[in-house]
This record gives C-alpha cells, structure tokens and sequence, in this order.
C-alpha cells in the first residue's frame, strides 16, 4: 500500500482512507453490524491505514462500529473523528465547539473507539459563536494530555484555517473534493499548500454519482441524504449524466473503471492529499483501492480535465441551510 504524509505534520497514512459514514449514517439504512466490522477489517487486510467517522454518525453508531472493528489492529492504523455538533435526543441540535463540550466528546468518543488515544481530532463545522482560537486552544491541551495527537478542521474557510494554525498547528483540513466540485482550487487548495497542511477530500466519488451507479431514475431509501441534495434531483442528475458518459469514456480508453479514474485523478492533484471514499461494499472497495494502480500522465490529466471543465455541474452541491455552515 502507497503511503502518503498530510502536509507537515508526521501524520502517515494509505494514499487512500475509508470514509466510514455511510455504514451507519447518511445513505439509508445502517448496514448490518458484523457487515460493518467484516468490511473495516478487509480494509486494514488490504492495507488500509486510516479510518475517518464522527460521533454525529449515528449519532453515535459508527464510532462504535470503527472502535469494535479496529481494536485488534489499533497500532496498525490512524483513527480521525470528529466534535461540534450539539446532540440531543439521538438527533443534531445545532453547533457546540465550546471548549468544555469539546472535552466531554473526547471522553466520551475515547471510549466508544476503544482507544487511549485520538490520531486526529476535527472540528466538524466551524461554530461562528466560539472563536476559532478557543477552539483549537481546547484541543492544544487534549494533545498535551495525551489524549489527541494531531488537530484538523473540517469545511472551514481559509480565514479560520490561518487564525486556527496559528495556535495549534493544523495537520488536515477535510472538505469535499472531487471532478464535479472543483472549488477547493480557487483557493482551498493553495492556502494549504503554503501552510504545510494535508488535504482530506470527502466524497470524491461525488456521493457515488461519479462511479456511474445512479442515474435520474435512481431511486435512493427515505433517509438518504441524498434526498434533499439539489444536485441529486432527478432533473440535475439527468443533466450532470454527461459529465459521468465522458468520464466512463475515458475510463474505458484507460481500461479502469469511472470511480478509478476520479481517484486517480485526486492522487495526482497533490502528494499531501488523502481521499476517503466509502462504500458498504467489497467489490467496491476492491476497485477504489486499485485506483492505486491507474497512473494518469501529464497529457491524460490534461486531456479529462478539458473535456470535464466542458461539462457544467448543475444544482448546489448542500441545501441552503447546510451551505451556511461551510466555508466560515
């Protein structure tokens, strides 16, 4: 298994991690337990070094299922979760990043990921009511304590990026990143250049769409997310299937498939970034890790991302609501 490092920090891991959301959360109905732990556990068999959840993934679930799927391999691979969503009522209720919240998280996912120890600790959405400084402080000490070993940020703006790395170093910052939502370059993408911090690119199969799986009548299970996606509305999901038919065409010339191409393409982006793709599925984890194998040249990177840029992606890519919490 390729290795790669997340920016400056000492944090190494597979070239490609596990986003392990959608075993329990997001995409319809959880998959079976003993489902759940089998397909972690041929990640790590396949080399697979870095798990990423959350304790809003459930709530609460998925960290059990990675603690309980982990445990025995724990020296072997890296743990990223998250804090600052209020939960109350096995339900999201808002933002906390406040610092004492922050503490009772960690405790309480420490226990659930069966460890002593989180590898990386994000901030899940950037909380406008607790200052970035505050936060990170917080997590500065849970290092200190031994409980945390590195800090990362999710969804967050640049701003809050260089007020947060000012007092403890940020080792990754996670957004979405993928063919059909390029925005991380405008300027994402360089301010962690400068700054020496990695890149961990969520859906980079663009929630499954880019695999080639779901077309305009895909029909996805009552507590899909996806539902209430606008670029997953039947109408944007026809207009975006051209953006998919030239990326299959192009997979088809590379004899990969249209999820290896999109991975293969994000690996070439930077050395310092780490897709996560997920999957409920073996078959599918087989064929994004052989992405590993599909060497895009110069000229063939050039040439997808001319006739892509071709394409342009129809529908926002959060509802409103869930727009206003991204960037800040």
């Amino acid at each position: 298994m390729q290795k790669r490092k997340l920016g400056n920090s000492n944090l190494e891991v597979s070239a490609l991690g596990f986003g392990c959301m959608g075993l329990s959360f997001g995409y319809g109905k959880a998959v079976d337990k003993q489902q759940g732990i089998s397909l972690i556990r041929a990640a790590v068999e396949r080399g697979v070094t870095f798990f990423d959840t959350a304790e809003v993934y459930g709530p609460y679930t998925n960290e059990e299922l990675v603690g309980e799927a982990l445990a025995p391999f724990r020296n072997q691979v890296k743990i990223a979760t998250k804090f600052g969503f209020k939960i109350e009522n096995g339900k999201q209720a808002g933002l906390d990043s406040r610092p004492e919240h922050i503490k009772e998280v960690v405790e309480a996912s420490l226990k659930r990921l069966k460890t002593d120890i989180i590898d990386l600790l994000y901030q899940h959405r950037v909380d406008d009511k607790v200052p970035i400084e505050d936060v990170a402080g917080a997590v500065k000490l849970l290092i200190q304590q031994g409980k945390v070993k590195h800090f990362g940020l999710s969804e967050a703006g640049t701003q809050t990026i260089r007020r947060a790395h000012r007092v403890q170093a940020v080792a990754a910052v996670q957004s979405e990143y993928s063919l059909w939502w390029r925005e991380p370059e405008q300027a994402l993408i360089p301010t962690l250049e400068e700054l020496g911090i990695g890149f961990v690119p969520f859906s980079p199969l663009g929630k499954g769409f880019l695999t080639g799986a779901i077309n305009k009548d895909t029909q996805f299970e009552e507590n899909d997310f996806r539902n209430i996606v606008p670029r997953f509305s039947p109408e944007n999901r026809e207009a975006n299937q051209a953006m998919v038919d030239l990326i299959g065409r192009f997979a088809e010339k590379k004899g990969a498939t249209p999820a290896q191409i999109a991975l293969a393409w994000i690996l070439a982006q930077k050395p310092w970034i780490v897709p996560i793709p997920g999957t409920t599925k073996l078959p599918r984890l087989e064929e994004n890790l052989d992405a590993l194998n599909v060497a895009l040249s110069p000229n063939e990177l050039r040439e997808l991302e001319v006739v892509v840029s071709k394409i342009p992606v129809q529908g926002a890519r959060y509802p409103e609501e869930l727009q206003k919490l991204v960037g800040r």
